[in-house]
Parts: structure tokens; sequence; C-alpha cells
């Protein structure tokens, strides 16, 4: 069955983990800007890396049959100093129109501080500037609630469409909130944290299967490229129909995605 990967940071994964999902059925991946694994320490680390998302890693893609899309941003957990993060962003804008960019992201809070929400919101500006779709990083564990919060109210203030933005690694506790405010939310199945394939079947089969998809968000550290693959089996087993399994891993982020981005 085809899908499309949503959030994965091939940057970090090895080409093997191309051929995997290929043969899996992914046509389509989608890569955020992210942490590096270190502190990056100048904004040519980063303006190197710009390069690297939308030019070197859509050739290696290719090579698998699969189209590659970017989001740009300095992501939350390197925002802290606020005036490096404005260095960084000031380059963003010369990569926008690069064709496999799809928007702003992922962009958000690490440990919800006043800092990192500062060019947050920033970066919700520019991405309201240039027209573009927003995909946020929501806090880890005992943070996600109040980051989540700290981040609707935001992006309420901000006045940006719901409907361009994304909110990523909901889990049971944040996922209510993300939908009735009227965002898409993204689920991030992690084998140790975040959320499994039972329990985004589950939130599915609470929620609804409107506005969501699921993703891997596979990079440096325990992930799985093949999670979206792997959760579509969870469906199967639990007797989803194969149409309603194609519309939360393929037609919903082509549905979002086609509407206010590069993607094809």
């Amino acid at each position: 069955m085809k899908y499309i990967e949503p959030h994965g940071h091939m940057v970090s994964r090895t080409t093997d983990d191309y051929q995997k999902i290929a043969l899996a059925g992914c046509e389509a991946l989608c890569e955020p800007a992210f942490w590096a694994g270190y502190d990056r320490s100048s904004p040519q680390g980063f303006y190197d890396y710009y390069r690297q998302l939308t030019e070197y890693e859509p050739q290696r893609a290719a090579k698998f049959g699969i189209e590659h899309y970017a989001w740009l941003c300095i992501n939350p957990k390197e925002a802290e100093d606020a005036g490096f993060a404005r260095e960084v962003m000031q380059i963003i804008p010369e990569f926008l129109d690069k064709p496999n960019v799809l928007g702003i992201g992922e962009i958000g809070l690490n440990k919800n501080s006043k800092n990192e929400l500062n060019i947050f919101e920033e970066h919700v500006e520019l991405a309201q500037k240039h027209d573009l779709p927003v995909l946020i990083h929501t806090p880890h564990l005992e943070d996600k609630l109040k980051g989540t919060r700290l981040i609707l109210d935001s992006l309420k203030n901000s006045k940006i469409e719901p409907s361009r933005v994304v909110i990523d690694h909901v889990e049971e506790h944040t996922i209510e909130a993300v939908l009735d405010a009227g965002y898409w939310a993204g689920m991030t199945l992690y084998p140790q944290s975040k959320c499994s394939a039972a329990r985004a079947v589950d939130m599915i089969e609470i929620y609804g299967k409107e506005q969501v998809w699921m993703n891997s968000a596979c990079d440096w550290g325990i992930s799985d490229p093949l999670a979206v693959m792997k959760c579509a089996l969870e469906m199967k087993q639990r007797k989803y129909f194969e149409d309603c399994i194609k519309q939360v891993i393929y037609d919903n982020p082509k549905s979002f995605l086609v509407k206010w981005s590069n993607f094809k």
C-alpha cells in the first residue's frame, strides 16, 4: 500500500532506510529542520544544513523513487539564544523558493522558555509573511501539556488560519485540544516514547481520522523509519477497511500538503 512519511529526519539515516521505506510503499517523505544531535556553533552551519535539505537529500531520495520535501527553521532546542536564532532566521528566506520546500518547521517549544516562545512566534510571523504552512513540535513527556497550551494560546493570538498548521507529537492528553481548535494533529510513532502504534489507533477510534496523520520522525535516536506502515498493519489487524487505512497514511497528509505548499 502506498503511503506518505510526513515527518522523517533522513539526514540522520542510512541510505538503506530509503530503500526499506521505498519497498514498503513510501512515495513521498517530508523532512523538517531539526536538532543535529549537538548545538551548531554558527549560522553558517545552518546554511549548509539548509543546502543539504534542499539539494542533496532530494537527490538521495530520488534514487529510490521517493519525492523528498523539506520544512525550514531553527529548531526549539537551539532557540534559547534568541540573538543567534534571529541570525539563522535571516538565512531562511533565501531557501523558501526552493522547489522542495513546504513551509516553516518544525518550530515549537522544548523547555517552554520565554526565549523559545519568542522565536516560535517570529517563525509564525515569517510563515504568514510568505504565505506558508507551519509544522510544530510539542515538548516531550511532562512538559508536553503545558507546552501545547502555550503554543495554542500563541497561535490564537497570531490569528494564523488553523488549517495551515500541523501540531505534531500529540498524545492522549493533547490531541483533543489540538483538533477542537481546528489544527491538524500529527501522531509520532516511537518505539520507546511519544506514541505506539496501538495508542495511535486507539486515538483514531476515539477522536476520528479527520485532520490527523501518522509519522515516524525517525532521527538519530531509537526510532523506526517503517513505523507508519507498522501502524497501518495495526489498523489492518483491527479489521479496518483498506480505504480507511489509506486515508490516514496517504490521503490525509496529501490533502494538507497539496493545499498549502509545493507538494505534488
